[in-house]
């Protein structure tokens, strides 16, 4: 069976840096801004509102990062997209403003979305049929790692507020480095022209193979983003210490990080719609349970870990399902639809979890996220 090429695995390596690198600026980003504008007396709708930035700029780069992708290849769009975050969190500490910080999120998620978009589409598109999965669920773990590990760094905050934001700047720039030592490709022509009307038609033809696989993006956008940007201003009004706080929200990332391959495995041999539907049922069912111990953060750290190791993988399990039923081809653009899918949960999440808190007072948040 194909393999690997000696060029191919050291691509693959690399990328898989990359991303995990970028998981800790985004793991790191949202719970630390939600702590400090909550500490600063921000309402919880505004900063569920602020949290948005982030996903607005990917849905704002979505209709347009297609075509210079297959205009100019990968590593171009990765090199721009990593630039952009790297400056962007080092412009943070100049400057605390709600507004400000909601422009350099918004470019955050340019830059974010440019480098994921090309990388995940250049890891389907080389990966063989047999490895898909596992490929994949690499690719997510790498970013779960991360994940897990930029809210610890939250802590920073106490030391020196602009501290956080200097060292995921540097991290990622370290990382950032490591594309200009790949070799750059383009993905595979399609039938249809590179004009705005080619781009609709191939939206369209992505969309009716491949509809079903863009739903586990969707709830994984919602569920991160709620857990992330909104779970530490419920959880800091309900006199949970931050370093508490840190743990709680790392548990649920190590628990997708350890299921991630297995999960992408077990996809490989039973089917990704059965695995998916399996593990967003339990993982709701996890939720639900842990909003009756909300007293003991380490009871609710273990079942953020339970949860994490079933839904954990939900957005890479969606993305493999989504290229078993895509065209070669077509592949950038299932991409594309499954960001921007992702991004539209993204987005909702803060903004109905700040609001959830703001009139349900008395009501468990994990209630909701429990629905996702």
């Amino acid at each position: 069976m194909q393999q690997f090429t000696a060029t191919e695995s050291r691509r693959f390596k690399i990328l898989v840096i990359i991303v995990s690198i970028s998981g800790f600026s985004q793991g790191m980003l949202l719970p630390l801004i939600s702590v400090i504008f909550e500490q600063d007396g921000v309402s919880a709708t505004l900063n569920g509102l602020s949290a948005t930035g982030l996903y607005i700029g990917t849905l704002l780069i979505s209709p347009f990062i297609e075509l210079p992708l297959r205009k100019y290849g990968y590593k171009p769009m990765i090199v721009v997209g990593g630039l952009i975050v790297i400056v962007s969190l080092l412009l943070f500490p100049l400057w605390k403003s709600v507004a400000f910080w909601f422009v350099l999120r918004l470019l955050i998620g340019i830059g974010d979305h440019a480098l994921h978009f090309s990388t995940q589409t250049w890891i389907t598109s080389f990966s063989p049929q047999h490895r898909l999965g596992r490929n994949i669920a690499i690719y997510g773990l790498s970013f779960g790692v991360g994940f897990a590990v930029g809210p610890l760094f939250v802590q920073l905050v106490e030391i020196f507020e602009g501290l956080p934001f200097i060292v995921s700047g540097l991290l990622c720039l370290c990382a950032w480095v490591l594309v200009f030592f790949i070799k750059n490709e383009k993905p595979e022509a399609f039938s249809s022209s590179n004009s705005a009307n080619g781009t609709w038609k191939r939206f369209g033809a992505a969309f009716g193979v491949a509809w079903i696989a863009f739903i586990p993006p969707f709830s994984y956008g919602f569920l991160e983003s709620s857990l992330n940007a909104i779970y530490p201003v419920y959880a800091l009004r309900n006199s949970i210490e931050i370093s508490d706080l840190s743990y709680i929200l790392a548990a649920f990332s190590i628990g997708g990080v350890v299921s991630q391959l297995p999960l992408g495995m077990l996809s490989d041999r039973l089917g990704r719609r059965q695995v998916l539907y399996s593990m967003l049922g339990l993982g709701a069912i996890t939720f639900g349970l842990a909003s009756f111990f909300e007293a003991s953060a380490i009871i609710v750290g273990t079942f953020f870990f339970i949860a994490g190791t079933f839904v954990g993988s939900t957005f890479s399990l969606g993305i493999a399902y989504m290229t078993d039923l895509t065209p070669k081809e077509l592949l950038p653009t299932g991409n594309l639809i499954c960001g921007i899918f992702f991004s539209l949960g993204s987005l909702s999440g803060p903004f109905f979890g700040g609001l959830f808190i703001q009139l349900f007072e008395g009501v468990s948040f994990l209630l909701l996220i429990s629905h996702y």
